[in-house]
């Protein structure tokens, strides 16, 4: 701030200043959302606010790191979506712990995925470790998405033979074995 010995040139530059930090804070605030803008204290100069506003998102990433770690440890594929789409979820999950700064290897999140699939999938699980070289989550995906379609045909087979078995009548009674075509 200028002082009473201040020279013109100075109380000048004061000025200015002054005035694009007014300026700068009108036009933070006015691009912060509401949510946020609640939660920040008043604060006269612009590098104060921005500060203020880095600490409570700092905070926040705390936060979202323990939610998403959560979700991704207790996440299991249940069949409601595809298989695909679930890998690719845990996937997501791993970046956006990644981008927090939570490394998760490649190699963790194959055997992660692996671990997530039900008990139907448990051969391909043994094929998984018997065989010597590591997959890319990318190659787990395909390989993946292809043991669900052998596992859907293997299913709707085993609906087929449940079908063809007796014949029944209108009150439910068994009239003998259906005919095989």
């Amino acid at each position: 701030m200028p002082t009473e010995l201040s020279t013109p040139r100075e109380k000048a530059s004061y000025e200015r200043w002054e005035r694009s930090n007014r300026l700068s804070m009108m036009l933070i605030k006015a691009h912060v959302g509401k949510s946020i803008r609640g939660s920040i204290p008043d604060c006269d100069k612009v590098n104060d606010y921005l500060n203020a506003i880095e600490q409570q998102f700092e905070t926040s990433d705390k936060a979202m790191t323990s939610t998403l770690m959560s979700k991704l440890s207790s996440m299991k594929f249940t069949g409601t979506k595809g298989v695909r789409e679930h890998i690719m979820e845990m996937r997501d999950i791993a970046a956006r712990l990644k981008s927090l700064e939570i490394e998760i290897s490649k190699s963790f999140l194959v055997h992660f995925i692996l671990n997530s699939l039900p008990q139907d999938y448990g051969p391909f699980k043994i094929s998984y470790n018997t065989h010597k070289e590591k997959w890319s989550i990318n190659e787990l995906l395909t390989l993946c998405v292809q043991e669900e379609g052998r596992l859907n045909q293997e299913t709707m087979e085993s609906a087929h033979t449940v079908t063809a078995g007796k014949q029944f009548d209108k009150k439910g009674k068994g009239k003998g074995k259906a005919p095989l075509k």
